[in-house]
């Protein structure tokens, strides 16, 4: 017989066992794991703050910041750019070859390799890229670069401004549609400073809610050819790019050529570019094509670049210039000028009581003695006139279609306006008006023949000024562009005017030229 059997608890089952020897491994286990990722996490704490002393990786990143970028855009861009940590990189490619001629394009298009070819390009067109076109097929060799459709941030322009400068023959930068703001047009100006070839901007596409586009045209500015087409400039902008072109203490001296079409410019901005266009004599090409001016705005271009009156602030100006002239004071370029005397000087001053020609034999006479004789001062003169009239086509490169693009000469001390010979009549003193600005587009306005006549008017004094005796080589307007306006194409003043620009218009007697060398041969 046996006797009772144990308790139930006096005996533990060997599955409670086992349950309680893997949860003690468990927490052994867990226990460990969070000792390895606290020495984890303080060692990831001592390398920061050997980094930040210059220790550990410091070295690493410091080379990383030291790149020095070889030339080849291709290679720089892309390797800062990796630097920088930027997951997809744009690609620098050949900028396509012009389109190909319908005909050509018609037999090609039976080829269903050269029609992939098209689609791809058709559709890569928009996708982030850095165009270039070079020369000699030299990669180092880099002209021009195109930029489009696609956002340019703070840290990309960085990229650039480090490996663009590197460039030594790179002329021309094209911005279209970049999303440029206000806050990054300083460091696209630091940037193109950097760029010591650099002539050429194309900023399209770009609207900047502060009208920033006038410290593209400051004085520390070595651009020569500017185009903002397509910015949505009104005349709150109009009027600072006015006051970049000149004002009574300055001039930009670089700019020749500038584009501002397809804008809202009206009557009232075309006056404040008027303005400008007074005492600047560097602008060569001006483009207001596709704005709303309308007669209003045309008779202030043409004002200007007839004899126009000065302003009182313009006469003291130049009353007290010539006094400083007659005291033996040398000539100060007119971007160095600055206002140092009162804002009004009496108007019988000794200067005042002098005969017109009394004044310019003073400042002549000034002039002998620091050039050496009257005889080497008029040879100089006739050699200037000489220089001024040869081949205006070939002197200025216009070219047939399209903003003007010319030839930069190296900038010269050029003469304050405001000491021009002048003329009084009526009590007032007038200038010659601004005769160096050979190109002028205002197609697609709201120009009537108001401001029509008042053109025609300006083409005829310049020929006949042109014509005389006096006239000093400057050629005034070469082409004038008024067509897509509100009168019609047989108006009698436009087919007057268009038969007196065909005479004065470069291209157009080149093309004439070599249309009759044609017929002879």
């Amino acid at each position: 017989m046996t006797g009772p059997a144990p308790p139930y608890s006096a005996v533990p089952p060997r599955a409670s066992l086992r349950s309680r020897q893997a949860m003690r491994k468990k927490a052994e286990r867990a226990a460990k794991e969070k000792a390895a990722a606290a020495a984890l996490e303080e060692e990831a704490r001592s390398a920061a703050r050997k980094a930040e002393q210059g220790e550990g990786d410091a070295p690493l990143a410091l080379a990383r910041e030291e790149y020095q970028c070889t030339g080849l855009l291709e290679q720089d861009f892309h390797e800062l750019c990796a630097r920088a940590g930027f997951s997809r990189i744009p690609k620098v490619t050949l900028r396509p070859s012009p389109s190909i001629p319908s005909g050509v394009l018609a037999k090609k298009e039976k080829d269903i390799e050269a029609r992939l070819t098209r689609i791809q390009n058709k559709y890569s067109y928009f996708q982030p890229c850095i165009q270039v076109e070079i020369e000699h097929d030299d990669p180092k060799n880099v002209r021009e670069i195109f930029l489009r459709g696609w956002k340019i941030e703070e840290k990309m322009l960085g990229i650039l401004s480090k490996c663009l400068p590197t460039l030594a023959n790179l002329q021309a930068v094209h911005l279209w549609k970049v999303g440029l703001t206000d806050l990054l047009l300083p460091s696209l100006i630091a940037l193109l400073t950097s760029c010591t070839s650099l002539r050429t901007l194309s900023l399209e596409g770009n609207p900047l809610p502060e009208h920033s586009f006038y410290k593209l045209m400051g004085n520390e500015s070595t651009l020569a050819h500017l185009s903002l087409r397509n910015n949505d400039i009104g005349d709150a902008a109009a009027k600072l790019i006015g006051q970049s072109l000149s004002t009574l203490r300055s001039s930009n001296r670089s700019l020749v050529s500038l584009v501002l079409s397809f804008n809202h410019i009206s009557d009232v901005g075309a006056g404040y570019i008027a303005e400008g266009l007074r005492l600047n004599r560097s602008l060569l090409s001006l483009s207001l094509a596709h704005n709303d001016i309308g007669d209003a705005g045309a008779l202030r271009l043409a004002e200007v670049l007839a004899p126009f009156a000065l302003t009182h602030t313009e006469v003291v100006e130049r009353r007290w210039l010539l006094l400083k002239e007659s005291l033996g004071q040398p000539r100060k370029k007119h971007s160095e000028i600055k206002i140092d005397h009162p804002s009004s000087l009496s108007s019988n001053m000794a200067v005042d009581r002098l005969p017109l020609a009394k004044q310019n034999k003073t400042v002549a006479k000034k002039k002998v003695r620091r050039v050496g004789g009257p005889e080497s001062r008029a040879r100089q003169g006739r050699e200037t006139e000489q220089q001024g009239e040869a081949e205006p086509d070939d002197r200025h490169g216009v070219l047939p279609q399209g903003p003007v693009y010319v030839q930069v000469p190296a900038p010269a001390e050029t003469l304050n306006p405001l000491l021009e010979q002048a003329e009084h009549r009526d009590g007032k003193v007038f200038l010659p008006g601004n005769q160096e600005l050979i190109n002028l587009n205002l197609a697609h306005n709201h120009i009537t023949e108001q401001g029509l006549q008042a053109f025609l008017a300006v083409v005829q004094g310049q020929q006949k000024r042109k014509g005389s005796a006096g006239a000093k080589g400057k050629p005034g307007l070469l082409r004038l562009s008024l067509q897509k306006n509100c009168f019609p194409p047989a108006c009698k003043a436009f087919v007057q005017l268009q038969e007196l620009m065909q005479l004065r218009d470069p291209v157009s007697k080149r093309k004439d030229k070599e249309e009759e060398q044609g017929v002879g041969v």
